[in-house]
């Protein structure tokens, strides 16, 4: 069940970026203190005897939320970004979207191999670049994958998380 004051705190925009589109906004969450506070304790929750050792955020709404959760659960941040953001020698992966090609990286020396690794992002619509994301972090070798969305839109893509390797385990704190 969602939590209520989460889902009253969620600005949503009629036809936002195209006619038809419900756009769910999580800024609107991010400048409330209670909202950060009770995803905390929900990813906390969630992961706390996993082990999660590394917490992948994703560019860029996923880094607020990695952030906080490493806090609580004593782990490292890795950023995942779009090509070009991080100084040093980088892992790339390129996925296909809507309109064409875009890629991530995160650099080679961020996961090792006996790491434990959530990724985060803020919402699990399509999942190409969270899958994108997952085939990347495989490519350390990590112990273990997860995979977190604060809100998951799962009745308008019914079969988004079908696209996720069977060993992932993909958790959302809202669904819609």
């Amino acid at each position: 069940m969602n939590n209520q004051t989460l889902v009253e705190n969620l600005r949503c925009i009629p036809d936002w970026p195209i006619k038809g589109v419900n756009f769910r906004d999580v800024t609107t969450l991010f400048k409330n203190a209670e909202c950060i506070k009770i995803i905390s304790d929900m990813m906390y929750n969630l992961y706390k005897d996993k082990g999660i050792t590394k917490i992948v955020g994703i560019e860029s709404r996923g880094f607020v939320m990695s952030s906080a959760a490493a806090i609580r659960l004593n782990a490292g941040i890795v950023l995942c970004r779009k090509p070009g953001k991080l100084p040093c020698d980088t892992i790339q992966q390129s996925y296909a979207k809507e309109y064409g090609i875009d890629t991530i990286e995160i650099h080679k020396d961020a996961i090792s191999p006996d790491d434990v690794v959530l990724l985060h992002d803020d919402l699990l619509a399509t999942g190409g670049t969270m899958k994108a994301a997952c085939d990347l972090v495989r490519k350390f070798n990590p112990k273990r994958i997860y995979c977190n969305f604060i809100m998951e839109l799962n009745s308008e893509f019914p079969h988004t998380r079908d696209i996720f390797d069977k060993d992932i385990e993909v958790t959302s704190l809202l669904k819609f």
